[in-house]
C-alpha cells in the first residue's frame, strides 16, 4: 500500500524560497503548500490541517510573530522558522513563543527535511501519548524509569538536578530547547532569570556524559539561546 504523503505547508512570500522547496520536496513523500501572506497561511493551516508549518517571520501583511501567537492558541503543530533574521533575540523569541525550531536562511534543505522529520516524531508521540522509557543515541543512554544514564558501558552518576536536565533535553532530542523553557521545566518558573544555573549545569553534565567535554558530541550549545541534545 502507498504511503500518504506528509504535507507541509510553507507560509513564505518570497518565491525562489519557495521555487527551492518545491523542487526539493517533490518525489520525497511530502506534499508542498504555499501561502504567500500570513492571513493567506492561517486559513490554510486551519483548511488543510499540515502536519508541518514552515514559517517566515518577514511576511507582507502580518508579522510572523503575529502568525505564530496566533497558530499557537489552537493548534500544536510542529511549526519550524525560516527567517532571514538571525539575530539571537529573534530566535529566543520564536522558540519560547511556540516554534519547534529555527533555521537562517540561507539554509540546507537536507538539514531542513532532517528538522521536519525530528519535528514529526515529537508530534506522533504527543499524539498518541506515547512516553519513551529510554531514550538512545550513540554511546549515551538514558533510561528514564530507572533514572539511571550509561555512557558506553560506564555508568554516568548524576545529581537529581542533573539527571532531569538531561531528562528534558533527551525527551526534546534534535530540537532547540531554549534556556528560559530549561529553567521552567527544571527548576520551576520561579527561577525564570537564573541563567546562570543553566549554564553551571550544563557544564557538569558535560564532564559527566561527554568523552572530551570541551567538544560535545551529545549536548550542543545553541549561542544564545540554547541547548540541543543531539
Amino acid at each position: 500500500m502507498a504511503q500518504t504523503p506528509t504535507t507541509i505547508l510553507a507560509i513564505e512570500d518570497e518565491a525562489p524560497i519557495r521555487r527551492f522547496l518545491r523542487a526539493y520536496f517533490k518525489g520525497r513523500g511530502f506534499v508542498l503548500l504555499e501561502a504567500t501572506t500570513g492571513g493567506e497561511g492561517l486559513s490554510m493551516a486551519a483548511s488543510h490541517n499540515p502536519a508541518v508549518i514552515l514559517l517566515d517571520l518577514g511576511l507582507p501583511d502580518i508579522d510572523g510573530f503575529t502568525v505564530l501567537s496566533s497558530l499557537r492558541q489552537w493548534t500544536q503543530t510542529p511549526i519550524i522558522i525560516l527567517s532571514a533574521r538571525g539575530q539571537e533575540s529573534d530566535k529566543v523569541t520564536g522558540l519560547d513563543a511556540g516554534a519547534d525550531d529555527y533555521l537562517v536562511k540561507p539554509f540546507g534543505v537536507a538539514e531542513l527535511e532532517a528538522r521536519i522529520r525530528v519535528a514529526l516524531r515529537h508530534a506522533v508521540k504527543i499524539g498518541s501519548g506515547e512516553e519513551e522509557t529510554v531514550f538512545a543515541s550513540g554511546d549515551l543512554r538514558v533510561d528514564f524509569a530507572a533514572r539511571k544514564v550509561l555512557v558506553g558501558d560506564r555508568e554516568a552518576h548524576l545529581t537529581p538536578i542533573e539527571f532531569k536536565l538531561l531528562a528534558v533535553m533527551a525527551r526534546h532530542a534534535g530540537k532547540v530547547v531554549t534556556q528560559a523553557q530549561l529553567l521552567r521545566e527544571v527548576w520551576g518558573r520561579s527561577a525564570t532569570e537564573q541563567g546562570h544555573y543553566v549554564r553551571v549545569y550544563v557544564h557538569q553534565l558535560r564532564h559527566k556524559i561527554e568523552r572530551e567535554p570541551a567538544r560535545p558530541v551529545h549536548l550542543k550549545t545553541e549561542t544564545g539561546v540554547g541547548y540541543r541534545l543531539e
